[in-house]
């Protein structure tokens, strides 16, 4: 991991954002792990590009990881999302307290297993632990039934199921099984 940098993405990053996201829908594994596909990415116009890279650069609402190699380029990225009580998340449940959503995990080919995963769920998990007024219960994710390489990373790094399993959205014969961080004592 030596010469690696691991930080948040900036507002004017809105193309590196984009290129990478299209570089994850066409990962082999990016039909069991992301909700969209390169195509329906790829159509959306330059302006919601800019919006999402802005929206994750500042603020509580959303916060985007990534990692930089040393020559600058991008290899991953996580996303947390921030779910505030009294409202409703993705799948329509009421959200009873404040809480983070991980999304968009990605590493590409051949940066897994040399720490940047754990790198980017510490950047990740530290900003959410910093957020006050409500501050974050926990910190949730969803994963594919049939992403058992996925499972295992998020219960080695401390997310533990939580057994609520969800269908996915548009594959109603397919579930996600929620997992779970909570918030540390003292955090």
């Amino acid at each position: 991991m030596d010469g690696y940098v691991i930080r948040a993405v900036r507002g004017d990053e809105w193309q590196r954002v984009k290129e990478l996201r299209l570089d994850a829908l066409r990962d082999p594994a990016a039909p069991i792990a992301f909700l969209e596909t390169v195509e329906q990415a790829r159509a959306r116009p330059d302006a919601v590009w800019r919006e999402r890279a802005e929206g994750v650069s500042h603020g509580r609402p959303a916060r985007q990881f990534v990692a930089e190699a040393p020559g600058g380029s991008w290899v991953g990225s996580v996303t947390v999302l921030v779910e505030e009580g009294g409202t409703v998340d993705f799948f329509e449940r009421p959200v009873e307290r404040a809480q983070g959503h991980v999304v968009g995990v990605f590493l590409r080919n051949g940066q897994r297993g040399a720490g940047l995963g754990e790198a980017l769920f510490g950047a990740a998990l530290g900003w959410a632990w910093s957020l006050r007024e409500p501050a974050l219960e926990c910190v949730r994710l969803f994963v594919h039934e049939e992403n058992a390489r996925a499972e295992a990373f998020y219960r080695r790094i401390g997310f533990r199921a939580s057994g609520l399993v969800v269908p996915v959205p548009g594959d109603a014969s397919a579930r996600e099984r929620e997992y779970v961080f909570p918030r540390p004592a003292g955090g």
